[in-house]
């Protein structure tokens, strides 16, 4: 895992909104161990990828990045993370000391001003910044937001399930991140749990609501923001790349049911082609955002590559996008 200088903050406007992106870490290669049937050879198949999301070796590249979404009255945070200071069985998460909270200021967004943390499912790296460890206790790290969970997804985890149809993600039981990441919300009272298709914001020409994405896990749930006239949906894990829009049926060895998975990245993907939709894949690695174009049998991703640092408002290139379909 490489920590990326400063965060690389880019903002993108989706009508009144604004989405920032904050990067905690990106990887490259090493894809099988969570993707096992992104070989080199199937990557280097589908030439699009490169450069931006995989090299020339068919080596995968992916990120670890949080998003903000900033509508009037509101500041949303979007799968937080990893975290510092947490035991977990993967060495590059193992009890980090990143830089990822001074990334967030810098790029003008303090704690105490988000109003809602949501977590479109409960795997470790989307849960990690919920918290941070204070005086050897776990507390809020964004203390006046309500933590938007899942009921679902919740139930499922705090039954005992496992990540993976085998149990094989290297994941297995989140007992221990629920203790770290989920417990200390539910113990502050700012924790909610909603449905899958829970509203967040209904006025004024903005709508910002969660979408049910099953599969990778039970309870999985997408962000759709709606603006006027305006759309985009941040992913979460039902695309884990971008290798799968091309290769559908590529999953991961975290998903839960597989086959609903599939079906789940099918139905958007059909939905979203052709349209100025922009997909922000959380895992994606720079630059991130892009609309669905058809492309041989299934799709790709069409890069939107016009939002340069500190640029908050970047409709050229949205518009330029639109023009290509």
């Amino acid at each position: 895992m490489i920590d990326v200088p400063n965060g690389d903050p880019k903002t993108w406007q989706v009508g009144d909104c604004k989405v920032t992106r904050i990067i905690e870490m990106e990887t490259i290669g090493g894809q099988t161990w969570i993707m096992p049937q992104a070989t080199k050879e199937v990557v280097r198949s589908v030439d699009w990828l490169c450069p931006h999301f995989a090299d020339k070796e068919g080596r995968m590249k992916f990120a670890i990045q949080l998003m903000v979404v900033d509508a009037p009255g509101v500041r949303i945070a979007v799968d937080t993370c990893v975290g510092n200071d947490k035991a977990r069985p993967l060495p590059h998460w193992h009890l980090r000391s990143g830089p990822f909270l001074e990334h967030l200021e810098k790029a003008g967004i303090t704690t105490d001003s988000v109003t809602h943390v949501f977590c479109t499912h409960l795997h470790t790296d989307h849960i990690g910044w919920n918290t941070r460890l204070q005086d050897g206790k776990w507390v809020p790290t964004f203390p006046k937001a309500q933590y938007l969970f899942g009921k679902t997804e919740f139930e499922y985890w705090s039954g005992g399930g496992t990540a993976g149809e085998n149990g094989s993600a290297g994941e297995g039981s989140i007992h221990e991140e629920l203790a770290d990441s989920i417990q200390p919300i539910i113990d502050a009272g700012l924790a909610r749990f909603v449905a899958t298709d829970h509203t967040i914001v209904d006025e004024a020409g903005t709508r910002i609501y969660l979408r049910p994405t099953p599969g990778h896990t039970p309870g999985h749930a997408s962000l759709m923001i709606e603006s006027q006239g305006a759309r985009a949906i941040i992913t979460g894990d039902c695309f884990h790349h971008p290798l799968q829009l091309t290769k559908i049926s590529v999953g991961s060895r975290a998903d839960t049911d597989s086959a609903q998975a599939v079906s789940t990245r099918q139905e958007l993907l059909e939905e979203f082609c052709g349209t100025p939709t922009l997909l922000f894949g959380t895992h994606f690695a720079r630059p991130t955002v892009g609309v669905v174009v058809p492309h041989a049998e299934n799709f790709r991703l069409d890069v939107d590559v016009g939002a340069n640092d500190n640029n908050n408002n970047n409709a050229k290139a949205i518009a330029a996008s639109r023009a290509k379909l």
